[in-house]
C-alpha cells in the first residue's frame, strides 16, 4: 500500500496590503478584504454594533494591525484608549488577539471552502451559515466560542 502524498495547505489571499502569519501559513489582504474582517470580527465579539465610518475603520485597523491606537483619528480611537485596562490583557483575554484570531480563522476557513475541504451551508434553526464537511455528509464542523467586550463595547455618539 502506497502511503499517501502529504496535502500542503495553500495561503489565503486577497492583496497585499496587509499580512497575517502563523506558523507556515502566510496570508495577505487586500485593504477592502482586512477592513470588512476586522469589522466583521469586531461584531463578532459585540464590540461594535453598527457599520462603522471610514475614520473609524482606520483606528480598528490600526489597532489590529498595530496591537493600540496610538494617534486615534475618531470616536472609536479614543474608545479604545479610554477603555485600555479593560481591552488589553494576557492573550486569551485581549480584544487585539481575538480580532487577529477571528480575521485568521476566517480567512482559513475561506481558504479551506476554496479547495474544496469545506462547504457552506445555511442552518434554517439558526438564521446563520455554516461550515460543513462534505466527506462527513455535510457535518457542520463546531468553531470554538469567543468571548464578549459587549461591557465595553464602541457606541457612536
Amino acid at each position: 500500500m502506497m502511503p499517501t502524498p502529504m496535502h500542503r495547505r495553500g495561503n489565503y489571499t486577497s492583496g497585499d496590503d496587509f499580512v497575517l502569519e502563523y506558523g507556515e501559513l502566510r496570508f495577505t489582504f487586500n485593504e477592502r478584504d482586512f477592513r470588512e474582517r476586522c469589522e466583521q470580527a469586531a461584531r463578532k465579539l459585540s464590540f461594535l454594533d453598527s457599520p462603522i465610518e471610514p475614520d473609524e475603520a482606520e483606528d480598528l485597523i490600526n489597532l489590529v494591525v498595530n496591537g493600540e491606537v496610538t494617534d486615534p483619528t475618531s470616536a472609536l480611537g479614543e474608545h479604545v484608549n479610554e477603555c485600555w485596562s479593560e481591552l488589553v490583557g494576557p492573550s486569551e483575554r485581549s480584544l487585539v488577539h481575538w480580532l487577529r484570531r477571528l480575521i485568521f480563522r476566517g480567512a482559513w476557513l475561506d481558504q479551506r471552502v476554496k479547495e474544496g475541504e469545506l462547504d457552506i451551508a445555511f442552518s434554517e434553526d439558526t438564521q446563520t451559515f455554516l461550515y460543513v464537511q462534505p466527506d462527513r455528509g455535510g457535518e457542520p464542523i463546531e468553531l470554538a466560542p469567543e468571548p464578549s467586550w459587549n461591557r465595553v463595547a464602541y457606541v457612536r455618539r
